[in-house]
């Protein structure tokens, strides 16, 4: 009797030759099952390397080399694993099948819906739809309107009313100057710490979650997945990938813990590492954008090094970790207009979870400055500091901006804008130093997560590579825009 499902016919062939090659009757595999298996079934399942029944032909199958040389054939004439050439094989054939016994009446809804869905996910005219949405979702909403209206104005706002404020307050109730630097003055927990998270973290923050909400709610995340999958799998990812790489544009550790969600561990790896190297969390992405925005130079020189850097570092890892790509299958919602009560409610969570995150560790961090200050190891971790940056070409002073990077993003994010605000990072320095607060190592919360979710060995590698990269890209970059005399 012949099938009702044919497959390709490399494939077809290959499952003949393995039917005659298979010399056990059904019932030794069995035991596998509740049901006698047919060799054509079972010769299905080895071809997609079932490992249950992989193990089970090695064991019982005494011209299983043969078996697995008819497999390795039939692998070499496709370019996808075959387990997805099978899947889309039953997906045409269940197509056909549904279309030949299921009648549609569309309606004009269903009707645009299609139309906009297939505008989304066809490569000609999803790809410039998405960076389209990006540029006015990224660039314009969080770059322009979130760092250079709400942030700019708010930290006038500290600048001239609060900060004033809380150092008379201190400085009348508090005699003692050790405590009034705790509280007040350059470093003090209101000053320093709750001015960066209040004037500049929360507002970057607040407007990347609603931009996240926006994609998420309308359902056009989903079918950015599906637009992105084939440009993934050469880096060893897949569309699923998607989702945390957005995500790691607000929060990386955020989207280090939904990295969970990806099927295999070398998945899981490649995007971890790619977040805590390329991906900046939005505080870091909205001083960027803000400050490089005025050059449009500078901006593109940024985005190329670190569109670069994702794709090489994302191609080597790739061909280094064994395993091969994980198959992607998603449930696409329907496009919908977002609601504006799911979006707030989603934003105000989001933004809410990351304040609880950010604050007491903003206080912590006031409070080591303190300390440092008051011992003399900040200023000595400081000195050790600048031959690296003078190395990278940046003023002494920068490396302020990787002490406090090494305990939050956003506060290196932060202590840039400010040394771009007093006039001692311009043109150059600027992208240089963009480019290698970029690159340089996760902050304290999302290494705890790595090392919680992949181990202290992958962790060590992971962040050993990306210290020398990052100021190796530094300083290479410096180097070029030099020897060209690029000037901003």
């Amino acid at each position: 009797m012949s099938p009702l499902l044919r497959y390709p016919t490399a494939i077809e062939e290959g499952l003949t030759r393995i039917e005659s090659l298979l010399t056990q009757g059904h019932q030794k595999y069995s035991s596998s099952c509740k049901y006698p298996i047919a060799k054509r079934s079972l010769a299905l399942l080895l071809i997609q390397g079932d490992p249950v029944f992989w193990e089970k032909a090695k064991k019982l199958e005494p011209r299983f080399s043969e078996i697995k040389t008819v497999i390795d054939y039939v692998r070499s004439q496709f370019s996808d694993p075959l387990v997805l050439v099978v899947a889309k094989s039953r997906h045409q054939l269940s197509r056909k099948i549904a279309e030949s016994s299921v009648v549609n009446i569309k309606k004009k809804s269903q009707e645009s819906e299609e139309f906009f869905h297939q505008l989304t996910v066809n490569p000609i005219t999803g790809f410039p739809l998405a960076i389209i949405i990006f540029y006015f979702g990224i660039y314009q909403f969080i770059g322009n309107f979130g760092v250079g209206v709400l942030v700019s104005n708010l930290e006038v706002f500290f600048a001239k009313t609060i900060n004033p404020l809380v150092n008379q307050i201190t400085a009348t109730l508090l005699p003692w100057t050790i405590l009034q630097n705790l509280i007040a003055n350059e470093h003090g927990i209101i000053t320093l710490g709750l001015r960066y998270v209040i004037a500049i973290i929360f507002p970057i923050v607040s407007t990347f979650f609603l931009m996240f909400s926006l994609l998420e709610d309308s359902g056009y995340l989903p079918r950015l997945s599906l637009l992105a999958d084939r440009l993934l799998k050469a880096l060893g990812l897949s569309g699923r990938s998607i989702t945390p790489l957005v995500l790691g544009l607000g929060c990386g550790t955020m989207a280090t813990l939904v990295t969970r969600t990806l099927e295999s561990k070398r998945e899981r790896v490649i995007a971890t590492l790619l977040l805590a190297l390329v991906v900046p969390c939005s505080p870091q992405l909205g001083v960027i954008l803000g400050l490089l925005s005025q050059s449009p130079a500078a901006l593109t020189i940024w985005v190329g090094t670190m569109s670069f850097i994702f794709v090489i570092v994302g191609l080597l890892t790739a061909k280094i970790l064994p395993g091969d790509s994980a198959c992607f299958y998603l449930e696409i919602p329907p496009l919908r207009m977002p609601r504006v009560q799911s979006i707030l409610s989603k934003t105000y969570g989001r933004t809410l979870w990351y304040l609880k995150e950010i604050i007491h560790i903003s206080i912590l961090v006031s409070i080591l400055i303190w300390l440092g200050k008051l011992s003399g190891l900040f200023e000595i971790l400081l000195k050790e500091l600048e031959p690296i940056m003078i190395w990278l070409g940046l003023p002494p002073s920068t490396s302020s901006i990787f002490l406090y990077g090494f305990f939050r993003r956003d506060y290196g994010a932060a202590a840039m804008f400010d040394l771009h605000r007093s006039g001692i990072l311009m043109g150059r320095q600027l992208i240089v130093a963009a480019v290698t607060l970029t690159l340089f190592i996760p902050c304290l919360t999302q290494f705890q997560l790595i090392l919680k979710q992949h181990g202290l060995k992958i962790t060590l590698a992971m962040t050993s590579f990306i210290i020398v990269l990052a100021f190796l890209m530094g300083y290479l970059l410096n180097q070029l825009l030099s020897i060209l005399e690029v000037t901003f």
